[in-house]
């Protein structure tokens, strides 16, 4: 169904039922036993930094089952774990995780199209050399953070190529490892392919690694079997501000800003005007845009409550940048405000103030 060109009064409930449609399934005793079972056999813990464009898809291009890898989505794919609250998230998570006796790997990724450099990330204007660059900045902050013995928390740099989805490893000495030139008769060598682009990575986490990797090469065959659209035009009209849109990995829906740069505004400027350039072009309709506010919680009571608190803030915070520096498209906004539990991936709406 082509839900961009509905009013949107009926995007919103598409949206609603989606988010409910996502969460049943994400409850269901199949999916709860496949995560449990893969985090059985394959304990690593795996956040991937990415950006918020729905094209990059880990767990689908990997064949993962929802729910293991943790997301940290911005747009743009643009993170400093100097900014406060980025900091604290990812300190908070490792930490969790230590204290179960798990390690941590994580993909810092930026991405590409091998076919259009503008299907590329227009937050980098297109630059797939700079994109780099950054997320290599990234992975130093994180050594800096978490130590370069690498023995707990193991970073990557990890590209995206999104036209056959297709992952890309950038290893310790300069090579690379990209999947899509790889064959089925590869997949015995990947274990030392995976050793010698870094020496150091602990057995344990190169072995949760080569599951990835498999199912991204599985992956990329299935897509060269099918046809696809890769000459999509924006047609966002949804700001996303918070976290938990997970089930939101739909191409060109929504702009996706994590809550973790202290200047906000600004993320928040460059969303309303790509919304108000869509309107303008007549990708979407102009009769009005979704402004969503989310803040996941994972304990009812305090928790749930100080969710609540923040996701009215982020949603008072975004409106009020849009209503002062774009006023006639604030007259199309339309407002609402979520909690979602981590546990069942449920999206609740509560009242905005």
């Amino acid at each position: 169904m082509d839900i961009h060109s509905k009013p949107i009064q009926q995007r919103i409930e598409w949206l609603i039922g989606h988010a409910s449609r996502h969460s049943s399934s994400f409850c269901s005793p199949e999916q709860y036993l496949a995560r449990e079972r893969y985090l059985a056999e394959h304990p690593t813990d795996i956040v991937v930094l990415k950006c918020m464009d729905g094209r990059i898809n880990i767990p689908v291009a990997t064949n993962t089952p929802p729910g293991i890898i943790m997301p940290i989505r911005n747009l743009g794919g643009m993170f400093n774990l100097g900014w406060p609250h980025l900091g604290e998230v990812l300190a908070n998570h490792v930490q969790d995780i230590v204290t179960t006796g798990r390690r941590v790997l994580m993909l810092i990724t930026y991405h590409f199209s091998k076919g259009d450099p503008h299907r590329g990330c227009a937050g980098f204007c297109y630059d797939t050399e700079a994109a780099i660059a950054h997320t290599c900045a990234i992975k130093a902050q994180v050594e800096h953070v978490f130590g370069t013995g690498h023995a707990t928390v193991y970073p990557i740099v990890c590209g995206f190529e999104t036209d056959e989805d297709a992952i890309i490893l950038h290893g310790n000495n300069g090579d690379t490892l990209e999947v899509a030139k790889l064959t089925e008769k590869d997949e015995n060598t990947l274990g030392r392919r995976l050793e010698a682009l870094f020496p150091d990575m602990p057995q344990r986490v190169s072995s949760d690694l080569l599951p990835l990797l498999i199912g991204n090469m599985q992956h990329v065959t299935e897509i060269r079997h099918i046809q696809r659209t890769l000459d999509i035009e924006h047609r966002e009209w949804m700001i996303c501000l918070g976290r938990g849109f997970d089930f939101l990995h739909i191409p060109n829906l929504a702009l996706i800003i994590g809550p973790y740069s202290p200047d906000l505004a600004d993320p928040i400027r460059k969303a309303a005007g790509i919304i108000q350039s869509n309107m303008a072009a007549g990708r979407i309709p102009d009769d009005g845009f979704l402004l969503l506010a989310s803040v996941p919680y994972k304990e009812i009571g305090v928790d749930r409550a100080r969710a609540e608190l923040k996701s009215r803030f982020l949603s008072q915070f975004a409106a009020e940048v849009i209503r002062r520096e774009f006023k006639d498209l604030a007259g199309r906004m339309y407002e609402r405000t979520a909690v979602l539990d981590w546990r069942s991936r449920e999206l609740e709406l509560v009242s905005a103030d």
